[in-house]
């Protein structure tokens, strides 16, 4: 799969770049499907307005919810297109901000499923090539983006990227980075023992995210997500489930511990059941990480923990 990344650090390096890569493909697919922002195609308009036949744009909110939904809509619209046998280029433009606006975690997050859509997407033979502007992302953010895309666009062309990590050499790396303590005060501490207490763990959290202005179907979202987190804890680790959830601004999180430290292959949930390359029993986790916005994993000898973000904004989209 030609997956690759165009990291401008000017608009004259956007436009030049991005459209000698539209023209060039122009003659080679069938369709390129551009879901960026209004201001990155107010900057393509003159130089592509030839291209109408060619080009297809599609609202970034229509794809850019939550982090795992987005990565399926996605896969789902190249596997439609390669089931009618054509060939496409998508040009995407992540949009990463939350309630509070920019939102690292929330990028770094975003970077995983990057990393694992070079092996996701490539039955499809389609290409994406993703824009991550030089002037709005930090420095690591920049370095995670040439780590998980094969090949750099520039001006003459797309070539090798030489920092290009394979998927999981590249979660590896990223499970390593400690996730953060929770807060020494949290809305909510219990331990589930067994099956039969989730409907009170559950009664908790709705009301928990009633409190928080959640509507009906984003709170039924996040209590499938958690209890299915947990119910993975019960069933695989045969422990306690220690459940915290605590909210920071509009972002509601709950982190899900046991203490059996059971290892968690590093790509658990990121491919769909049954899927190629996805782990047995990994059902759970996929969901979550659909439900969710971000799942962070951090599995130690002797602790399994699991952060689900629910940030007010994104899950209302």
């Amino acid at each position: 799969m030609l997956h690759t990344a165009l990291i401008p650090g000017s608009d004259l390096e956007l436009v030049t770049a991005l459209t000698a890569e539209l023209r060039r493909s122009a003659g080679d697919y069938d369709e390129v499907l551009l879901v960026v922002s209004d201001r990155t195609r107010a900057l393509l308009a003159d130089a592509t307005h030839d291209l109408s036949g060619v080009l297809r744009w599609d609202d970034p909110a229509a794809f850019y919810q939550r982090l795992g939904f987005a990565y399926e809509c996605f896969r789902r619209y190249l596997a439609e297109q390669a089931g009618r046998r054509r060939r496409v280029h998508v040009v995407a433009e992540p949009d990463l901000s939350d309630d509070d606006g920019p939102a690292p975690g929330r990028t770094g997050a975003y970077l995983a499923y990057e990393s694992v859509c070079n092996d996701t997407y490539a039955p499809y033979g389609s290409a994406v090539t993703c824009v991550w502007d030089s002037r709005r992302h930090a420095a690591d953010v920049l370095d995670g983006v040439r780590a998980t895309h094969r090949y750099l666009l520039t001006e003459p062309g797309r070539q090798p990227s030489p920092r290009f990590l394979a998927a999981d050499d590249f979660l590896s790396l990223r499970r390593q980075t400690l996730m953060p303590a929770p807060p020494p005060h949290v809305d909510h501490d219990r331990t589930v023992t067994e099956v039969a207490e989730l409907r009170e763990l559950r009664a908790a959290l709705s009301a928990w995210a009633a409190r928080h202005d959640f509507a009906a179907d984003p709170a039924d979202d996040l209590l499938v997500a958690v209890t299915e987190v947990v119910s993975n804890g019960l069933r695989h680790a045969g422990t306690p489930v220690r459940v915290r959830a605590w909210h920071h601004g509009s972002t509601l999180i709950a982190q899900c511990d046991d203490t059996a430290g059971l290892p968690i292959p590093v790509a658990a949930g990121y491919h769909r059941p049954g899927a190629e390359g996805a782990q047995p029993g990994g059902r759970g986790l996929w969901l979550a990480r659909q439900l969710a916005d971000a799942v962070l994993v951090d599995a130690l000898p002797g602790r399994t923990s699991i952060r689900l973000h629910f940030p007010h904004l994104v899950m209302h989209r």
